[in-house]
């Protein structure tokens, strides 16, 4: 998937605050007892098993860099402060759902797509977390930085990613709780939304106006399906439509197509690009049975599309819970 930014104006908002904030670097991880230090500067290093074949990294790297969203997330989630980060595009700054205490600090290396190889060395990093479908090309030139952990892709198995994150951070223990607390959470959701039948029974659809980009709306192989299904709400059968599971690409002509019972909305870039604008003051949007019940709720895009995470999970659990239960 693209990771891309919500509002302009939010947007430009949140690049500020964040750019501000990583202008004083913490070249430290948080949240490391004195033991994991001792551990990572004895040298100690354990094998992780990647998209590239089997790394040594250290058991308990002081100095990660995360080059995508996902890595980011799951970073933060396990009490773990990068020293350095991309940036989606070059004005967007980190993610803004994650606390600024968090992300304060962090050095910028470049965007998502190109990141800056001198930046990344001149931090010393001890591992770097990435995905093969992000960086496979210059794998061979990350390695060469620091031992590099890279999954196969990103999205849809978030889950088992995290567990690759969690392993290369030594992590492990955490990992296990925040996933307890999270299907924990989960079920807190499906039983303020009426019980597991009634969850089922709402049909839900997730859609993303992107500039530049057809209106996309999200099939079973997405990172926010898997949350749908973690609370057990029911799709309509266009999301099962969806090319290679991942997503289902509709003009404003036959938005009509993706009406269900509630629809969970997010725009990337400018509303009139985007063709939200366009698609929202037509007569098909206006007539469609979500519409017209009030169940169209506006998301946010970092948070919904772009954080790939279980410390975004968490808020759009919030999120879903309070919109559902309106």
């Amino acid at each position: 998937m693209t990771a891309t930014p919500s509002s302009p104006n939010r947007r430009r908002a949140l690049a500020a605050g964040a750019l501000a904030l990583s202008g004083a670097l913490a070249l430290s991880a948080c949240g490391s007892s004195d033991s994991d230090k001792n551990a990572a500067d004895s040298g100690e290093t354990h094998v992780v098993k990647t998209a590239m074949g089997d790394v040594s990294v250290p058991v308990a790297p002081k100095r990660v860099v995360v080059l995508d969203t996902a890595e980011l997330d799951s970073a933060i989630t396990l009490g773990v402060k990068p020293v350095g980060a991309t940036h989606v595009e070059a004005e967007s700054g980190f993610l803004g759902y994650l606390p600024k205490d968090k992300v304060s600090g962090i050095k910028d290396v470049g965007e998502m797509l190109n990141p800056n190889m001198e930046a990344i060395a001149a931090l010393d990093p001890d591992v770097i977390l990435t995905s093969k479908i992000r960086h496979g090309a210059k794998y061979d030139q990350l390695k060469k930085i620091a031992p590099t952990v890279m999954t196969e892709t990103t999205g849809y198995p978030w889950k088992e990613n995290f567990q690759v994150h969690a392993d290369a951070l030594g992590k492990k223990t955490e990992a296990k709780k925040v996933v307890a607390d999270y299907q924990a959470h989960a079920k807190k959701v499906t039983t303020a939304v009426g019980g597991p039948e009634k969850a089922k029974a709402t049909k839900v659809n997730v859609i993303r106006f992107m500039e530049g980009a057809d209106i996309r709306l999200y099939g079973e192989q997405s990172y926010i399906a898997t949350l749908l299904k973690d609370v057990g709400l029911g799709r309509s059968p266009i999301s099962a439509k969806a090319k290679d599971g991942f997503s289902y690409d509709l003009s404003p002509e036959k938005i009509d197509l993706a009406d269900t019972d509630v629809i969970f909305q997010a725009t990337y870039g400018d509303p009139k690009k985007a063709k939200e604008t366009q698609t929202v003051g037509s007569s098909l949007w206006k007539n469609m049975k979500a519409v017209k019940s009030g169940n169209v709720h506006t998301v946010d895009d970092e948070l919904w599309i772009q954080g790939i995470g279980y410390t975004a999970a968490n808020k759009i659990l919030d999120e879903m819970q309070a919109d559902l239960t309106k």
